[in-house]
Order: C-alpha cells, then sequence, then structure tokens
C-alpha cells in the first residue's frame, strides 16, 4: 500500500522541516511527498534538497489557491492511498503504519479519518466527536478535516477533483469546507469511511487574536460552510442549526465582555447566512 502525500504550501519555510522530519521517522516507508509548491521563488528548494535521498519528494508548481493545489497534485499521484496534509502540520511516527493496518484489514472502507491536535494533546482546527464510527452526510462536520483524511484512490479516481470553487485562494467568498464538500461527494457516491479519534494529526493551535484578519478569515469559513450546506441540500431544521451556533457565540462572548469576540462569531453567522443565500 503505497501512499501519496500532497501537500500545498506557500510562504512558510520555518514549518516545513517538522513535518518532513516526521515523515523521515515513519515506522511505515512505502509513500511519495507531492510538495505543490505556490511561492514565486525556489525558497524551498534547499529545504527539500536535503530531504530527497531519505524518500520521494515530487515539487511541482500549480496557480494560487488550496483546491487548485490539490488538484494538481492529485492528476499526478500513484499511490493507493492520498493524504491532504498541511505544511504546518506532523505526523505521529506510527500514523502511515496505522492508516495501512486499518485499510488492509477493512478493505470495505474507502477512507480512514482522524483528528487534528496540538502538542499537549489539545484538540484543534475544528470540533470533533469522541466517538468511533461511520461517517455520515450529519456528522461529516464534527468528524474530519483535511489533515487527518486517509482517502483510497478508487475513491479519488471516482469522486472526481476538488472544488476549486473552495477554500483558501479560490478568489470567492468560500473560504473553508472543500474538503467538507469532497467527502459529501463520496458518501453521496456510495463509499464508506470510518472515523477514529485516536488517530491523530498534530497541528499548532492557532491562537485567535481577534483581530481583522481573523475576523475576515471567520466570515470566510462561513462563508464556505453555508455554501456547502446549500450545494448539497441539507435539510432546512441543519441549516438553521448551524446558523445559530455562532449566536450562542456572541452571547458568550458579551456575557465574558470580550467585545472582539462578539463580533468574530457576528461575522461568521454572517457568513453562513450569505453563503447560504448566495
Amino acid at each position: 500500500m503505497k501512499f501519496s502525500l500532497i501537500l500545498a504550501t506557500i510562504g512558510r519555510t520555518q514549518e516545513l522541516p517538522r513535518f518532513l522530519t516526521s515523515l523521515d521517522v515513519q515506522t511505515y516507508r512505502n509513500f511519495e511527498l507531492i510538495i505543490v509548491d505556490q511561492n514565486k521563488d525556489d525558497r524551498l528548494v534547499p529545504i527539500l534538497e536535503s530531504y530527497e535521498s531519505k524518500f520521494s519528494i515530487i515539487r511541482l508548481k500549480s496557480l494560487f489557491g488550496l483546491s487548485r493545489a490539490r488538484n494538481v497534485g492529485i492528476k499526478k499521484a500513484t499511490g493507493d492511498v492520498l493524504v491532504f496534509p498541511d505544511d504546518d502540520c506532523w505526523y505521529p511516527m506510527d500514523l502511515l503504519e496505522r492508516v495501512t493496518l486499518f485499510l488492509s484489514k477493512y478493505p470495505g472502507y474507502g477512507g480512514y479519518i482522524g483528528r487534528s491536535v496540538d502538542e499537549e494533546g489539545d484538540t484543534v482546527v475544528s470540533r470533533f466527536d469522541s466517538q468511533t464510527g461511520v461517517v455520515s452526510l450529519r456528522n461529516v462536520w464534527r468528524r474530519a478535516t483535511s489533515i487527518s483524511i486517509f482517502l483510497r484512490n478508487d475513491v479519488i479516481k471516482y469522486v472526481g477533483l476538488f472544488d476549486e470553487a473552495l477554500g483558501a485562494g479560490s478568489d470567492t467568498l468560500y473560504g473553508s469546507s472543500e474538503e467538507m464538500d469532497y467527502l459529501i461527494r463520496a458518501i453521496k457516491s456510495g463509499f464508506k469511511l470510518f472515523y477514529d479519534p485516536n488517530l491523530l494529526v498534530f497541528h499548532p493551535n492557532p491562537a485567535l487574536q481577534y483581530d481583522r484578519s481573523t475576523i475576515k478569515r471567520g466570515f470566510m469559513y462561513g462563508c464556505g460552510m453555508g455554501w456547502v450546506l446549500r450545494k448539497h441540500h441539507y435539510p432546512i431544521g441543519f441549516v438553521l442549526y448551524n446558523w445559530a451556533r455562532p449566536l450562542g457565540g456572541i452571547i458568550l462572548s458579551l456575557l465574558q465582555m470580550r467585545p472582539q469576540k462578539a463580533i468574530y462569531h457576528t461575522f461568521v453567522f454572517v457568513g453562513r447566512i450569505k453563503g447560504y443565500l448566495v
């Protein structure tokens, strides 16, 4: 079982060596790393050169945008399992071995999904279920983030490419949920996906300062979620529930006397509505 790790990157150099080092110590060695480099210069070349003798590295170029970069990588991937790490995440040394054992033991599952945690073991990036089980159209929002998704290549071949209107750098308002859209398409196509909260990928815990850039990102993430809910015709009750969640964040933030955080949740709320309606 060969893994193709498709990593889109731009602007980062200090974080990438930690991921490369975590690959170098993997107990399972049958993998290729496909770097989709969106930098305009060659800043990554000296970093990658020191690892090229350790494992297979393919460096590609693409236009700006996370989904565009992943699609470029998908077209070049030769692995049996495709993975989409961030350039600032890193792996436990037995991660690929654990995924191999699961997918070998359970051939009926098209994918194996874990969760992301920081160095202290605290969940980051998203809300995650604590229960193990099959991923459904409803619980996918609590059971996935892109860096912890491992999909068989036959799923990728059937489902196709990422929606390039979604995700960071997409040139649209829809700045997130590209991986949710992809998994929803896989589930609708009849593939079974399994979620295990004990399958961990490490990622820094973003310290939200609730500044202008964070608020803008919250709005665009909200728009992305709203658009995917509409695209896949989710029941209105489920839509309203996800509209209401940031309202709770607004109220709690005001009670805590944190006005900037309340503004952030307000923009998430507005984004989810706008993404759904526009």
